[in-house]
């Protein structure tokens, strides 16, 4: 981040004025005719994402127009860095009167998302190198590990499943481990069944990569304890009952809760909250094979219940059954859950909004609250109770996929409910981690949602 900030006041650095269109016109008939003529001529008229360079009278830059949107205070400025000459450039505070308080924080870190490129196989020649100075006030640590955290996030998801397999996702968890010293640990292949996993086991085992459960611990003992889970298919073809090839296009992204929760716990980390964090990722391919499991077959859960198969392409919630049990086995202050889930959430809400989920109203409307100030929005489904018995089975206590075409998002949170106790706070986030086309600050490609919102929810408890 050095290199898109600078730490001084940079007396000569060229002015940023920030306007949205309701003052641009106020504020355009108040320059002189020169001034006037040439933001005119050059189109400027305030609209977010868009610029306009004013030069003085030897021909260098006297100031820039930057539009703004005072509901998108972090994607109207996220693509200006890439427009912008090399400079040094400074908010014009006296002029700038949209900017207030938190929105100051969210300019900078949209500045700074804006630099986000996969480079892991190709060079990239990046957004260029003008640089912001340090807008007051704005708490530069929180900008900084939001940014890595998300730019660790969107890296996950984006490397292909060759080079991101269960194993590979153990190693990018130890990675973040090891900077924090936080203690990790995994279970592995048959190993899940002696240790009481079978429905991780049973979903994994049909790939060669073998499954494992990833357990990351971090804080004092004795510190009050979070837990997060996220749902770690690192490929998913469906199992027997095989996606077509265009729904399967996309499945290295169906580890995009694990990246999500990574990315939080790195964040939580980094800031050095006085809470105990454990981190709990079942890690998994869903492969065709003849170990796969097959239609119809009923498998245990760590909690006992017994799950008949329905269909092999509703694998994630079978991980994260036996995933939860274990996270709530220890009586946290509260659990969230982040998983690429269900495409009925996607029919529901859109590719850019979660879905949330909750056993409690309190918890459930904090962290609508933190998702709203944060600019990261959640849209809260309901555990609807009668949908209850789409999840039951005649051969057993659970059926993993209701046949019914409806609710397909409700059902399925309903079934992870069923492995959470009833008195322990839980948030399930269902979302795409993915956009679908590139905008500033948004590259198609992997992409973290909820994530900002969740962390400053923990802050808030605890910070």
């Amino acid at each position: 981040m050095t290199d898109w900030f600078v730490e001084d006041t940079a007396a000569n650095a060229i002015p940023v004025i920030v306007l949205t269109q309701k003052d641009f016109g106020p504020w355009q008939s108040a320059q002189s005719a020169t001034v006037a003529t040439w933001v005119a001529a050059s189109g400027f008229e305030g609209k977010p994402a868009t610029h306009c360079l004013i030069p003085d009278e030897a021909g260098n830059p006297a100031c820039v127009l930057c539009g703004y949107d005072p509901d998108q205070p972090l994607w109207s400025w996220a693509g200006i860095r890439a427009s912008l000459p090399q400079n040094i450039y400074r908010f014009d505070i006296a002029t700038s009167s949209p900017l207030a308080g938190k929105d100051m924080e969210l300019v900078a870190l949209g500045w700074a998302l804006g630099n986000y490129r996969f480079t892991r196989y190709r060079r990239d020649e990046g957004p260029g190198s003008a640089q912001l100075v340090w807008p007051e006030p704005c708490d530069r640590g929180r900008i900084g590990r939001l940014a890595e955290a998300i730019f660790l996030t969107r890296d996950l998801i984006n490397t292909p499943a060759n080079e991101m397999g269960p194993e590979d996702l153990y190693n990018a968890v130890g990675t973040v481990a090891k900077r924090y010293g936080a203690e990790i640990k995994q279970i592995v292949g048959d190993d899940l069944l002696k240790s009481g996993y079978p429905a991780i086991h049973a979903v994994g085992k049909g790939s060669p990569r073998e499954p494992r459960l990833i357990d990351l611990v971090w804080g004092e003992a004795d510190a009050p304890l979070i837990t997060l889970v996220g749902k770690g298919v690192c490929f998913d073809t469906g199992g027997l009952d095989i996606k077509p090839a265009a729904a399967m296009k996309l499945m290295k992204k169906d580890m995009g809760g694990a990246a999500h929760t990574l990315g939080l716990a790195a964040a939580v980390m980094d800031a050095q909250l006085p809470i105990r964090l454990r981190l709990l990722i079942p890690a998994v391919e869903n492969s065709v094979s003849g170990e796969a499991l097959r239609p119809q077959d009923v498998i245990s859960t760590r909690k006992g219940l017994s799950v008949e198969i329905s269909n092999t392409d509703a694998e994630g919630r079978l991980i994260l059954a036996d995933a939860l049990t274990e996270a709530v086995s220890q009586k946290p202050r509260f659990v969230i859950d982040f998983a690429t889930l269900t495409g009925a959430a996607r029919v529901a809400l859109g590719p850019s909004l979660p879905a949330l989920f909750c056993n409690q109203n309190d918890f459930a409307e904090d962290l609508l609250r933190h998702g709203d100030a944060t600019r990261d929005p959640l849209w809260r489904l309901p555990l609807f109770a009668p949908y209850r018995k789409l999840t039951e089975s005649k051969i057993a206590d659970l059926n993993n996929c209701p046949d019914a075409p409806f609710a397909g998002a409700i059902t399925a949170a309903l079934f992870l409910e069923a492995f959470v106790e009833p008195d322990i706070p839980w948030a399930h986030f269902d979302l795409m981690a993915w956009n679908l086309e590139g905008k500033p600050g948004r590259p198609e490609g992997g992409e973290a949602m909820g994530l900002r919102a969740a962390y400053a929810m923990i802050c808030s408890k605890f910070g």
